[in-house]
């Protein structure tokens, strides 16, 4: 239907459109004119699903031309049933962050939704790329934005938090850029010094299906490729920096942190390190697959005991985006429909529980946990909202995350019956935090904290109901009738699990594998002992700060 317009250029790049016009039109104009951009970028994109074909194997939309041709880079952008669903699902989360960004942000505005349109580019390049040269420049580019929206917007121990997001990062994303070089230079030399696709992934992709990386390459890229994934989903044990940027992120920050780039490492895993490297994959599945297990758990116990409202809602992520990685690395159909589909639902249920936060924390400026209580008699339409998501996000039949954890576990099953059981019982802990965590802000006397609040403790208003009214719209329908997403991604799973059947575990020495296992022991155990020393408040700590959300900024 737009065969004849570069419609994944225009989805990418009116952003940054964008963020050109908001650099030059007077500050007074700034909310207006990046909302504007946001919802045309997300009009945009549901031309996308307009004219898209589900269930049809390959890539849709398709734009190429050469870029640096001596080293066979495109630039080359394409678009199949989970690029598709990520994209709307990131240009939907974009208007509604900005638009949330009204009212808390008040200072150096212009620069802040400069750095929001920006950002969303870079996260749309990284769905649609199809060069892996410029999937890392589209990767690198979402490093930039988010750092100054959590340096500059963000709460009192910002700059603690941003340098260690940007760390943790950069240090994945580098080793990622030396496995590309590599796999472009080892295709080049596979073809008599030729680099004509050495970058490409469709060419890269059918190259791995037929002769084949050499087993050291595949062993050392998927590595390189798995610690930059893992740090972005996150995985444990590379987690620790997700915390401290979510609790010091404004709340627009937390909600595209959360909901869409926290995706970009799951979407790494399915679009480019299983099918690049299925040997290696199948490799190292059983370490992933217990890693996922180890998330689950420890993010839901972690979530648990969180006194910060924010950091809650944090550890819950790392729990939830376990079930992702387990249902991908199982490798089976319902396995991998239910990681799909939890990313999606986690995005929406997420993003909405870090509004609903954010709402709280810009009427009372705190988040402890201790000192709420009895909410319900003062904001209870507040109260239903946040019922409704807390719901959601436990796993309600009915609303969306049930069907994603549902199929994750049934897939899980079919695989590795023990690994099911272990993530099954896990969904205790998930209910026991999210309803621990319900009646101690809602029910009860009122607390002396929101007595002391006064008249600024007002319910829900018209632009906080705007943000939530479609997120929680898509959880009914998606609850309800998942198969318009399983329809749409039918052709990714099925090519996922191609590539994956094309795999063998490559023997690795004994003496190695006792090393990583040995190496995920020691991680686990040093994990828990630094988190029960006391002092020590990464994941037990006490109160949230008191400082104002933007700290110097307001």
């Amino acid at each position: 239907m737009f065969a004849s317009l570069p419609i994944l250029s225009i989805v990418t790049f009116l952003p940054l459109i964008g963020a050109i016009v908001v650099a030059v039109l007077p500050t007074a104009w700034t909310r207006r004119t990046a909302l504007a951009f946001a919802l045309a970028a997300w009009v945009a994109s549901l031309m996308l699903l307009v004219g898209y074909l589900p269930g049809r194997p390959g890539f849709e939309y398709v734009e190429t031309f050469d870029w640096i041709p001596v080293f066979g880079i495109q630039y080359k952008l394409g678009v199949d049933g989970l690029s598709a669903a990520l994209v709307v699902l990131t240009t939907t989360l974009s208007w509604i962050a900005i638009l949330a960004s009204f009212r808390p942000i008040q200072t150096r505005i212009k620069e802040y939704m400069i750095s929001f349109l920006i950002l969303e580019v870079g996260m749309i390049g990284v769905f649609l790329a199809l060069d892996l040269f410029l999937f890392y420049i589209f990767w690198e580019i979402v490093l930039v934005p988010m750092y100054l929206i959590i340096g500059i917007w963000g709460g009192a121990n910002r700059i603690y938090a941003t340098i260690k997001f940007v760390l943790y990062t950069l240090v994945g994303s580098l080793l990622m850029l030396v496995a590309i070089l590599a796999t472009g230079y080892a295709y080049s030399a596979a073809h008599g010094g030729s680099w004509v696709g050495a970058f490409d992934f469709l060419t890269l992709r059918d190259f791995a299906a037929s002769s084949g990386f050499a087993p050291a390459l595949q062993i050392g890229a998927f590595l390189a490729f798995f610690l930059a994934f893992a740090i972005k989903v996150p995985m444990f044990p590379f987690h620790t920096w997700l915390p401290d940027a979510h609790t010091e992120a404004p709340t627009a920050g937390s909600v595209i942190l959360a909901a869409i780039m926290l995706k970009l490492g799951a979407y790494g895993f399915f679009r480019f390190a299983v099918p690049l490297f299925p040997d290696a994959a199948h490799t190292f599945a059983p370490a992933i697959i217990v890693l996922s297990l180890i998330a689950i758990i420890y993010g839901a116990i972690v979530a648990l005991v969180q006194p910060d409202l924010k950091r809650l809602v944090a550890f819950s992520s790392v729990s939830h985006m376990g079930f992702v990685t387990l249902g991908l690395f199982v490798f089976t159909q319902q396995g991998l429909q239910g990681a799909i589909l939890q990313m999606i639902n986690h995005g929406l249920i997420t993003g909405a529980l870090f509004l609903l936060v954010g709402v709280i924390y810009e009427r009372t400026h705190d988040r402890t946990l201790a000192k709420m209580g009895g909410l319900s008699a003062r904001m209870p339409v507040y109260a239903a909202v946040f019922g409704f998501f807390a719901f959601a996000s436990a796993g309600l039949p009915g609303l969306s995350g049930f069907v994603g954890e549902f199929l994750t576990l049934v897939g899980t099953f079919e695989a590795n019956p023990v690994a099911a059981t272990i993530a099954t019982f896990v969904m205790i802990l998930a209910a026991g935090y999210l309803l621990f965590m319900f009646q101690r802000m809602f029910f009860g006397e009122v607390s002396q904290f929101f007595q002391s609040v006064g008249d600024r403790l007002t319910d829900l208003q018209a632009i906080e109901i705007l943000t939530l009214t479609p997120l929680a719209a898509l959880v009914v329908v998606f609850g309800i009738q998942p198969g318009l997403i399983l329809r749409l991604v039918d052709g990714t799973v099925r090519d996922t699990l191609q590539s994956a059947a094309e795999g063998a575990p490559i023997a690795v020495p004994t003496p190695v594998t006792v090393a990583v296992v040995g190496l995920i022991i020691v991680g686990v155990v040093a994990r828990i002992v630094w988190v029960l020393l006391p002092g020590h408040a990464e994941d037990t700590s006490g109160a949230a700060p008191a400082a104002v959300e933007g700290g110097a900024a307001h």
